[in-house]
């Protein structure tokens, strides 16, 4: 008999923990990540997952991953850290929005409207995080014989089929981290969870006490982002 080992029964865990969040009302769930920085290794494979998932173009990224170096030499270190969008409970970036594009979903995820998104880019400079960038609707085999049909194909964010002709939304329009709303509504977890190779992505209801995200969040070496900043961040990290 195969025995799970304790990566494998978390993802597990919080598959269970998601299946459980979906059969509550909308407005009774709080999405949530928790990222272990102790684990995190560096590998980037969160950041190209999401491209992939998502659909990304050159210049947009939704979950970069920051590498820092630490200390003097010869005693010098790396640590990295990964920092997709806050979702912040109060969030800047929708206060800052002029034509309300930006918004604050039920369920915690701050959101984007494209087809009311003007393109102003104040969202951007108002987010103390970096999280969002602008599609300028570029290709990256757009220097290359030919461009390729993959380029081409629809995205599918905020549950509508989007295709990338180059004219029409979310070209010319801010991009952020979605928390893979998409593969929630199907009933996934995030990519950037399923395929952290170090396990140190969770996911889940905040608003669940006995999920593994909320056991995690609670802990005494969890912490948030510019916590000065008061604008109560979604995602935390165990330091």
């Amino acid at each position: 008999m195969a025995v799970l080992t304790a990566p494998t029964n978390e993802i597990l865990r919080l598959q269970e923990d998601l299946k459980r969040a979906l059969k509550k009302p909308v407005e009774k769930r709080h999405w949530g990540m928790v990222i272990d920085m102790r684990k995190c290794t560096g590998c980037h494979s969160c950041t190209v997952a999401c491209i992939a998932e998502n659909k990304l173009p050159p210049g947009v990224v939704y979950r970069p991953v920051i590498d820092q170096e630490k200390g003097i030499y010869p005693h010098v270190g790396r640590s990295f850290l990964p920092r997709p969008c806050q979702h912040c409970g109060d969030a800047p970036c929708v206060r800052a929005c002029p034509v309300g594009a930006s918004y604050k979903r039920p369920d915690g995820i701050v959101g984007l409207d494209y087809d009311k998104c003007v393109g102003c880019r104040y969202c951007i400079a108002a987010c103390p995080y970096g999280a969002r960038t602008f599609d300028f609707g570029e290709y990256y085999t757009a220097a290359t014989p030919a461009l390729q049909d993959y380029e081409k194909l629809s995205s599918f964010e905020y549950g509508k089929k989007r295709p990338r002709d180059g004219k029409s939304s979310p070209v010319g329009n801010v991009r952020k981290c979605t928390f893979c709303l998409h593969r929630l509504d199907a009933g996934m977890l995030p990519a950037c969870v399923t395929t952290c190779i170090g396990h140190a992505t969770y996911f889940g209801d905040l608003n669940d006490p006995n999920s593994l995200v909320a056991e995690l969040a609670a802990r005494p070496n969890a912490t948030v982002l510019k916590p000065e900043m008061g604008t109560k961040p979604s995602v935390y990290y165990l330091i």
